[in-house]
């Protein structure tokens, strides 16, 4: 849940770094200013291939874990790249005449990019602006509030309740879980530094992106601005209520890391929901079925309660809105102290007054213990508009290592729940099916042994699944390309074991559906 990848965390405020707050004025949204800085961080090579060359791969993956050091040695020249990654990236005082050669530096500074510092013989940024590598080589850029591009390990270090973060691990990987097909209008909501409104921007005629900070709005729009995306459709209010002015708005697709975090009261906007317990991640789950077109996914991170007494599952299946099919998968169970820990180190408060910190966590477990709270699981939540007589929801815990991007895995996962609703076990059994790419077979026995005592099929893509079968299952799909029928296999195996192959046919189809579903075969048309 706390990782990222590459530049997506910031730089923290320290090393000397300049640190305005979160309420002091942002960029203008000028069109022909943003255009001028882009063009510049590009001649300039401020991308994230271009970091990546200046810094090495040591300082660049240490700047990703906010930490400063390394990035300042390497960029200890005076070259237009070094000049950049000190201004924005570790957020140094520059001299103005070595920005001038670099940026248009007039209009920078007129329209609030830059400001100038003490006798005005040097400048800074007044946001963080990040290169970030789109999913076919895009060049875009994030911009957040200084020092908050998701601050690693020690915490972002501020406490001001509208500060607007840049991209971390929960973005980058809701942006990689997300179905990318062509859709005429997407919706983010709470849509913060904006990073889900450009990754929908290349494949939604229209996005909409709401969030209660109207700072993250502006942010947003400059986000969308310097990374040469079109503009959104941008709204102030909370989960739904922006979207709720236009009667009957609707989406093809709904996209949302909300502040998830559970939380006692709302202290930080861009974290927690305000709401008791997990009841936003709740709403915003339970709503989307209203907004969604048939056919349309909302996808979403969330946190979840696990309570004494309850099964996490069922309550997460109680989320799920009427007409949709879901997938719900936990990829992280945490208790309630190790949680405490996380979100606190997050706001920077370990490094406040110790007795402050220790009243903190105190009212954290509070507040859990009130609603008998023993872990908070996280996860991703996918839901499906069908209007299907009988949805298909499948809740599991998955903790292990994924391949993203997962966007096709998700599309490819609800096809196959189309598919077998609609065959029963007689139609299954005159299906031909296929044995889906990179899936090896392991044995697991004592050595010698004349049989294994279990067989595991195993991805190699996406989900990475491992799923244990028995002799038949692992014949079966051993020899499914697509030629014979299911029926037809399992006679020959019925054959070959010396078994009645009808009480094979009946008693197969249940595992061949398991194999369908978790993405081990695939069914041929």
């Amino acid at each position: 849940m706390r990782t990222s990848c590459a530049i997506s965390r910031g730089a923290s405020r320290h090393n000397g770094g300049v640190s305005p707050t979160a309420s002091e004025s942002l960029p203008a949204d000028r069109s022909d200013v943003t255009r001028g800085l882009r063009d510049a961080l590009l001649s300039a090579e401020f991308t994230a291939d271009g970091l990546l060359e200046l810094l090495g791969a040591p300082a660049y993956a240490a700047l990703a874990r906010s930490e400063t050091v390394p990035a300042l040695r390497a960029t200890r020249g005076e070259g237009p790249l070094e000049t950049l990654v000190r201004l924005f990236l570790l957020q140094q005082p520059v001299l103005r005449e070595r920005v001038a050669g670099v940026l248009p530096l007039d209009a920078c500074l007129e329209s609030g990019w830059l400001r100038g510092i003490g006798t005005g013989a040097e400048v800074a940024a007044t946001v963080d602006v990040r290169p970030y590598g789109g999913p076919d080589g895009e060049d875009w850029f994030i911009v957040s509030d200084l020092g908050c591009a998701v601050g690693g390990a020690g915490g972002i270090g501020s406490h001001d309740e509208g500060v607007v973060l840049g991209v971390g691990g929960a973005s980058t990987t809701l942006a990689g879980i997300t179905v990318r097909t062509p859709v005429a209008a997407a919706l983010d909501i709470g849509t913060g530094s904006g990073i889900q409104a450009l990754h929908a921007s290349r494949h939604a005629t229209q996005v909409t992106a709401t969030d209660l900070n109207p700072r993250a709005l502006h942010i947003t729009a400059l986000t969308l601005a310097l990374s040469g995306a079109p503009a959104a459709d941008l709204r102030e209010g909370s989960l739904y209520e922006p979207v709720d002015q236009g009667a009957g708005a609707t989406y093809d697709l709904i996209v949302s890391n909300p502040p998830f975090v559970i939380s006692p009261g709302a202290r930080l906007t861009y974290r927690d929901g305000g709401m008791s317990g997990d009841d936003l991640c709740r709403s915003i789950v339970q709503g989307a079925g209203e907004y969604l077109n048939d056919g349309g996914h909302a996808q979403f991170l969330a946190n979840w309660q696990h309570v004494e007494g309850e099964e996490w599952t069922e309550r997460l299946r109680s989320w799920v809105p009427r007409g949709c099919d879901a997938w719900i998968v936990q990829r992280e169970v945490q208790d309630i102290t190790q949680y405490a820990e996380l979100w606190l180190r997050d706001a920077g408060d370990h490094r406040t007054d110790p007795a402050a910190y220790a009243a903190r966590y105190d009212a954290w477990l509070d507040e859990f213990e009130a609603r008998k709270v023993k872990a908070v699981g996280f996860g991703w939540i996918t839901l499906r508009k069908t209007g299907a007589a009988e949805p298909s929801i499948v809740v599991e815990e998955w903790p292990h290592p994924v391949e993203q991007p997962l966007g096709d895995t998700v599309r490819a996962h609800f096809a196959r729940v189309d598919w077998l609703r609609a065959h029963d076990d007689a139609a299954l059994l005159e299906s031909s099916f296929r044995l889906s790419g990179e899936v090896v077979q392991e044995q697991v026995g004592l050595p010698g042994a004349e049989d294994p005592e279990h067989v595991v099929l195993r991805q190699g893509r996406g989900m990475r699944r491992a799923t244990k079968v028995d002799t038949v299952g692992a014949g079966f799909a051993g020899v499914c390309d697509g030629t014979l029928s299911a029926g037809r296999i399992l006679d020959a195996i019925a054959q070959l074991m010396g078994e009645e192959p009808v009480l094979l046919r009946d008693r197969t189809p249940a595992q061949i559906r398991t194999l369908v579903e978790q993405g081990f075969l695939e069914p041929v048309a």
